[in-house]
């Protein structure tokens, strides 16, 4: 009896497969070629390869006008990414930051956008951090009853950037009072910086904490807006202790309007040779 000759599977097969033809002809994007007008139509229907390189060269090009196209850009994905950040939504609101720290007349339309982005609720998820420090950056005003919310929200990255947005209301201190404890540090400490911008003593303590552990210029500026005099006398010393933020401290205690601090940072000044 004869046995079968078993086919060879591989004999005659191809090393590797011919790539299809939309690929073999596919070639990265190149935005310098395009025309200011040309970028920015492209940009609202941006595909995810794309969306970055658009408006990092709108941002180049210091592009205020490509602001509509970048929010459109956004919108676009409006009720995407519940569970992971969009791509194109992340490079649209780092491109409407940079545009509105950059362009001057820029900053109002920037943050007229962002504002409404997150009034609409077009980001969502992980993202709503990234939308909430281009907020903050931009300086947008939020209203207390889209704020309170994102104060309260499960992911802490979003408390803290929620934090950085927050306005006056008797809402918002009050959730902001609650942050002080929580249990993610970095929610706590944007919950102090927070109060202290908004003349509140609460976060005095958290403050104080952080001039001991990790004094930084942001830190001093915002200590010294609510500090009494026992935070002065640490300011003073903490200038002491950390020459390199010394100069902060005595420009922090100059804007103080209690007695106390201009004779500190008088001191200071007279000490640590900042006279001139």
């Amino acid at each position: 009896m004869t046995t079968p000759r078993q086919l060879d599977l591989f004999s005659g097969a191809p090393e590797s497969p011919p790539a299809p033809p939309d690929l073999e002809l596919w070639t990265p994007l190149d935005p310098s070629g395009l025309s200011d007008r040309g970028l920015i139509a492209m940009i609202p229907r941006a595909s995810q390869a794309e969306a970055d390189l658009l408006a990092r060269d709108a941002v180049r090009r210091g592009l205020a006008s490509a602001i509509p196209a970048l929010e459109a850009l956004c919108r676009r994905f409006t009720g995407f990414g519940q569970d992971r950040e969009v791509t194109e939504q992340v490079a649209a609101l780092a491109a409407l930051t940079e545009l509105g720290a950059n362009t001057g007349m820029g900053r109002k339309a920037a943050a007229e956008a962002v504002t409404r982005l997150l009034a609409a609720g077009s980001v969502s998820g992980p993202g709503m951090a990234k939308a909430l420090n281009a907020a903050a950056a931009l300086g947008c005003r939020l209203p207390p009853e889209r704020m309170e919310p994102m104060l309260r929200d499960p992911d802490p990255a979003i408390r803290a950037a929620a934090c950085r947005c927050a306005r006056s209301s008797a809402g918002t201190i009050k959730v902001l009072v609650d942050l002080l404890t929580d249990l993610h540090p970095p929610v706590a400490h944007a919950a102090a910086l927070a109060l202290s911008h908004l003349g509140r003593t609460d976060g005095v303590g958290v403050l104080t904490r952080l001039l001991q552990t990790e004094p930084t210029a942001e830190i001093v500026a915002a200590l010294a807006q609510v500090a009494g005099d026992d935070e002065i006398v640490r300011l003073g010393q903490t200038a002491m202790r950390h020459p390199d933020l010394a100069p902060a401290v005595v420009v922090a205690l100059e804007d103080c309007e209690a007695p106390r601090a201009a004779i500190v940072a008088s001191g200071l000044r007279r000490r640590m040779g900042l006279d001139g």
